[in-house]
């Protein structure tokens, strides 16, 4: 094989970008509202510091928001399997603009008031909650079975460089052009994803969904238990999230090593592995055995975490937090893959509730126990522990739930339940509309 052939391997596979249209709207729609959010998550934290000069009511916005993403996660995947979802999104993306706007109307004051700035924290929480299963669940309907992991690349890859490049932009529009300017840019970028938003094809319910209700959130719970695939995505990823979330104690290892001046890049330096991964991603879509993606990606996030607090130069720690992120975000892969290939359809959206709360809950947990365990043993033990521990709970929780590692697409009885399903659609839809062709593009979905 000649070396450009390798080359062209390694780069990301753009199937789902050719074989559908609503693909291809949702990843400009999701590029548009990352940099846009981006903007107001940097003023937010910034504005309550000038107002307060109190570092506790800065860190009030994370208790503000937990509850509502909590609550609305699982209530926004009820609604999600009872619901039109592209509808469920439009109005979401519509009612995030407004609250943006109400951020742009409060910064506009002589005296920008303080309590505003909580209820707009806690509005973003509750509509993101709403929004998020909706949007995670469409993917199974808009993508080929085929090429879920290639869609799960390209949309990570999308979130990374926004992670990137949108925080140091936005630090730029604060500092130099202050908080309105950074607030219109919000509504500006909501403004533009909404109107992305009504080119979506209709999504309508399956046939027979019943009304949200607490009944339908817990048989979608009650599925998941069922399910020991399914289950290991979600205690892989608490328990890595949870043991080795290093982000709290980032500035007092900076600190230890008299490296305060690389404080910015240990908090991205996680991106840049994961959006490394993400370039050379195209190996990814000829893999079927997806659970291993899911176990090495949080076996790596926690040796990685670990060698990052055991080491005592700056450069090293630096390498392992970019390997961590490269882990984390295979491990995403192979989760985001599982979910969409097994989860059957009249309840994706009530498991994308789960899984909302499955990667949101653990980093907030995960920094409890970073904090209260460098009180007990110092920054360090804390970092290279936390790893440690991820690594051993991964492990255990191989043991426990096997099936997790012997997950293969072709073989799993849910996959192939998922992919017939899908198939069957499809050719009834063809029937219908006389070809095959355009079904993907025309936004047809099983």
């Amino acid at each position: 094989m000649s070396t450009a052939r390798r080359l062209s391997n390694l780069l990301p596979d753009l199937s789902p970008w050719r074989s559908s249209r609503d693909f291809r709207t949702l990843f400009f729609q999701g590029a548009v509202t990352f940099f846009g959010s981006f903007m107001a998550m940097i003023a937010l934290p910034l504005q309550i510091k000038e107002l307060t000069g109190s570092p506790l009511a800065v860190g009030a916005m994370g208790a503000v928001e937990l509850v509502p993403l909590v609550v609305f996660g699982l209530y926004g995947g009820a609604l999600a399997d009872a619901l039109d979802r592209r509808r469920l999104i439009l109005l979401s993306e519509a009612g995030l603009g407004l609250l943006a706007l109400l951020l742009l109307v409060n910064a506009l004051l002589p005296d920008p008031l303080l309590w505003p700035l909580y209820v707009v924290a806690a509005g973003v929480s509750a509509l993101s909650g709403l929004q998020r299963p909706a949007l995670d669940s469409l993917l199974a309907r808009i993508v080929p079975h085929e090429q879920m992991t290639a869609a799960a690349a390209l949309n990570a890859l999308r979130y990374q460089i926004g992670a990137i490049a949108g925080p140091a932009l936005a630090g730029l529009v604060v500092a130099y052009a202050g908080y309105a300017a950074a607030y219109a840019v919000t509504v500006v970028g909501f403004a533009v994803s909404v109107a992305l938003c009504t080119r979506l094809a209709p999504a309508p319910p399956a046939p027979g969904a019943e009304r949200p209700s607490l009944r339908g959130i817990a048989e979608g719970a009650r599925y998941a238990w069922s399910r020991p695939v399914l289950l290991g995505t979600y205690a892989v990823d608490l328990a890595a999230m949870f043991f080795a979330f290093p982000h709290t104690l980032f500035p007092f290892l900076a600190d230890e090593l008299d490296a305060v001046w690389a404080l910015g890049l240990m908090y991205s330096a996680g991106a840049v592995g994961s959006l490394l991964l993400g370039v050379t991603s195209g190996w990814t879509s000829r893999v079927r055995r997806h659970g291993l993606f899911v176990v090495c990606g949080a076996a790596v996030w926690g040796a990685a975490v670990a060698g990052a607090g055991w080491s005592t130069d700056i450069r090293v720690v630096l390498l392992c937090l970019a390997v961590a992120g490269a882990g984390d975000m295979l491990s995403g892969l192979g989760r985001a893959t599982i979910w969409n290939q097994t989860i059957p359809e009249e309840l994706r959206g009530r498991l994308a509730g789960i899984e909302v709360l499955s990667y949101s809950v653990g980093p907030q947990l995960g920094q409890v126990r970073a904090g209260t365990m460098a009180g007990w043993t110092g920054t360090r033990p804390a970092f290279w522990g936390g790893g440690l521990l991820c690594v051993g709970a991964v492990a255990a929780l191989c043991a426990l739930l096997p099936a997790l590692l012997t997950y293969d697409s072709r073989t799993d009885r849910d996959a192939r339940r998922r992919r017939e399903a899908r198939e069957a659609a499809e050719a009834e839809v063809a029937e219908e509309t006389g070809g095959a062709a355009g079904a993907y593009e025309s936004g047809t979905r099983a």
